[in-house]
């Protein structure tokens, strides 16, 4: 296992409560280009697969529309990708060396869908492609990178389930996966979902569903990972466990350092309006402001 003992002494302690930025995510990303070995790099470019996630849906919405350049895989990857599933034919070699087999599978199920007419809703295709790539990257070949990964789904579906059942939503259409935790959410009506005895953080979790501060709730969810990240990188400081685990919390300060204070709690009034309400679009919108 590669050792990166210069490029982890070298980087500037950073703690969530930073108001300033050591590296942006892309800036830092830049850094490791040369340092990481090809089997490591892989680890981070999947990290980064999630903007290209949100670039996929919002191609498919408005194929004009300008992409987030944190991602990787150009528009005309996919365009080549589709029209070439729907004209039944081979993916070009290039295009299909660059796109994770995952999006492939998730281009079938468009197309299939596609023919059927139905309509593009963005969250539930959002939900559909994140639990293929969820699927994906837990089985990354990394402990760590995969635990990661298996952490955000469980929180993600935890809050989307205690969410649901606060307000008399199905929480059935709102769970992402298949592991152990989602299929509990699920059919699970007890208090802690049949949980508390596998799940450590659940209490924490719950504690965190009942504050009605956004930033607040926001921030108490970020600190949870971030003590995650701590206590498992503790024994792996040359890592790349540790390098993985820095640009994940260099994520983090970035989001809180560009956030709108006013804009995120007119975002948390107007969600928690239409759940009272009894509307549906309401969890929608929570899971939009709580995707990861």
């Amino acid at each position: 296992m590669s050792k990166y003992y210069c490029l982890i002494a070298g980087l500037p302690n950073i703690a969530l409560d930073d108001s300033k930025l050591a590296y942006t995510v892309s800036g830092f990303r830049e850094e490791l280009d040369g340092i990481l070995t090809r089997k490591d790099k892989r680890f981070i470019d999947l990290f980064f697969l999630k903007f290209d996630n949100a670039n996929l849906i919002q191609f498919l919405k408005n194929p004009e529309a300008e992409p987030d350049g944190r991602g990787v895989i150009s528009l005309g990857d996919y365009r080549a990708a589709l029209r070439a599933l729907r004209d039944e034919e081979a993916i070009p070699k290039a295009t299909e060396k660059r796109l994770p087999a995952y999006v492939v599978d998730f281009l079938r199920l468009y197309l299939q869908s596609e023919e059927k007419g139905e309509a593009m809703e963005s969250v539930s295709w959002y939900d559909r492609l994140a639990a293929l790539y969820y699927a994906y990257a837990m089985k990354c070949g990394n402990q760590f990178v995969g635990d990661w990964f298996e952490l955000n789904l469980n929180i993600n579906n935890m809050l989307a389930a205690i969410t649901c059942r606060k307000h008399g939503l199905d929480k059935a259409g709102y769970i992402v996966g298949t592991n152990e935790v989602a299929n509990a959410l699920r059919t699970s009506n007890a208090r802690d979902f049949g949980l508390g005895d596998t799940v450590e953080y659940l209490p924490d979790l719950q504690r965190v569903a009942e504050e009605t501060d956004l930033m607040a709730r926001e921030k108490k969810i970020d600190l949870l990972k971030w003590g995650w990240l701590e206590e498992n990188t503790f024994f792996k400081t040359f890592d790349i466990e540790s390098v993985f685990a820095y640009i994940l919390k260099l994520e983090m300060i970035e989001r809180w350092v560009t956030l709108d204070k006013t804009t995120g709690e007119k975002t948390f009034r107007e969600i928690v309006g239409a759940m009272k309400k009894g509307s549906e679009n309401a969890l929608d919108e929570f899971k939009r402001n709580n995707e990861r």
